[in-house]
C-alpha cells in the first residue's frame, strides 16, 4: 500500500478471529462489543481516519466529481465528516431497524444523483457499484490503518475480521457482500488494481487544501478558539496517507514517517483521554441520541456502561453469559 506497516501485532483481548458473528435482529447494537469493528470505531483515532479517508477518496476522478457536483462539501466539509460519522455510528451502534432506514435513505438519494464527466461527456450514476466500492474501501481501510498505526492493538487476524465485518456495512449503501474485500490481502489486491485509475485532479487538490483549513459548523463553535490547532491536525491526516497517495498530491513537503507515527499516537492518547460526554458534543444531535439509545439497550442486556461505550472494550464489563 506504500504506507508505513504497523509494528504492533498484539491481539486485543476478547475480539474473536473466527468467522464474523451472525447478529440477530434483536441484538442491542448492530456490531457487538465482541466485534473487531467495535474496537476500531470506538477509538478516537477515527477522526484522523475519517479525514484521511476523504483525502484518499478524492483521488478517484469520477468519485471526486460526484462530490463536487452534488454536495455542499466546499461550504461544509466538517458537516460531510459528521454525516459520515453518523452513518458509521448507526451501522455500528444502532439497531438493525435504524441501519435499514438509514441505508434506504442513502440509497434513495444516490439513486437520483448523476455525475457529468467533462472529459468524456458521459453521465454516470452516483450509485455505480465501482464508485460505491471505492468510497467504501478508501474509508474503512483508512480507519483500520490509522487506528493500528496510532497504537490500537489489532493483529492481522483481527484486522481481517474487521474488514470482513465491514462487508455488512457496505450492503447498506447498495453493495453486495461478496463484491467487497474482506481481508488485508483482498484489500491490498483491490488497491493494486485500482491505483492506475487514480489521479490528483485540480478538484482533488482543492479538496485536500480545503481540508487543511475548513470552516467549523455552528454545533462545533466551542472548538473555534482552538481552530489554529486544526492545521497540524489536517497535516497529520495528510501525512497518514499512503506514500503513493502523497506523491500523487505533492501538496506538503515530506517529513520523516516515524515522526508522523509518533504524532498519531500522541493524538490518539490525548483524544482517548476525553470524557465520553464531552467527545460526543462533536456529533450531530441525531448521532448523540442514537448513542444514548445504544447505551440504554446495552445496559438492559447486562453490560456495564458505567464507563460509557469505550469502557465496553473490556470483556469484564460484558454479561457473564458471554
Amino acid at each position: 500500500m506504500g504506507g508505513v506497516t504497523p509494528v504492533v501485532r498484539q491481539e486485543t483481548d476478547g475480539v474473536s478471529c473466527k468467522t464474523p458473528l451472525t447478529m440477530a435482529v434483536m441484538e442491542p447494537t448492530l456490531q457487538p462489543p465482541q466485534s473487531a469493528t467495535w474496537q476500531v470505531h470506538i477509538d478516537r483515532s477515527m477522526w484522523i481516519g475519517g479525514v484521511r479517508g476523504l483525502m484518499l477518496q478524492a483521488l478517484h476522478p469520477l468519485a471526486m466529481r460526484g462530490v463536487w457536483q452534488n454536495s455542499n462539501f466546499q461550504d461544509d466539509p466538517i458537516g460531510r465528516l459528521q454525516r459520515t460519522a453518523d452513518f458509521v455510528g448507526v451501522v455500528t451502534w444502532g439497531t438493525a431497524g435504524e441501519a435499514d432506514r438509514l441505508g434506504r435513505k442513502v440509497r434513495d438519494i444516490h439513486r437520483m444523483l448523476r455525475i457529468k464527466d467533462p472529459d468524456s461527456g458521459r453521465v454516470h450514476r452516483v450509485d455505480d457499484p465501482e464508485l460505491l466500492l471505492w468510497v467504501h474501501c478508501a474509508e474503512v481501510f483508512s480507519y483500520l490503518e490509522v487506528a493500528r498505526r496510532s497504537g490500537l492493538r489489532l493483529s492481522d487476524r483481527q484486522a481481517d475480521r474487521y474488514l470482513a465485518e465491514q462487508r455488512r456495512s457496505a450492503t447498506y449503501v447498495g453493495l453486495h457482500e461478496e463484491d467487497v474485500p474482506g481481508s488485508l490481502a483482498e484489500m491490498a489486491a483491490y488497491f493494486a488494481e485500482t491505483r492506475p485509475r487514480l489521479k490528483a485532479t485540480p478538484e482533488a487538490r482543492s479538496t485536500v487544501r480545503f481540508l487543511l483549513w475548513p470552516r467549523l459548523p455552528h454545533e462545533m463553535r466551542f472548538l473555534r478558539p482552538g481552530k489554529p490547532l486544526y492545521v497540524p491536525f489536517g497535516a497529520l491526516c495528510y501525512y497518514s496517507l499512503p506514500g503513493w497517495a502523497r506523491r500523487m498530491y505533492g501538496i506538503l513537503p515530506e517529513i520523516p514517517q516515524p515522526a508522523v507515527t509518533a504524532a498519531l499516537r500522541s493524538f490518539r492518547l490525548a483524544m482517548n483521554s476525553l470524557p465520553e460526554h464531552l467527545h460526543d458534543r462533536s456529533f450531530q444531535t441525531g448521532t448523540r441520541d442514537m448513542l444514548d439509545g445504544a447505551r440504554q439497550r446495552l445496559a438492559s442486556e447486562g453490560y456495564d456502561v458505567g464507563k460509557g461505550l469505550r469502557g465496553l472494550r473490556d470483556p469484564r464489563r460484558w454479561p457473564a453469559a458471554i
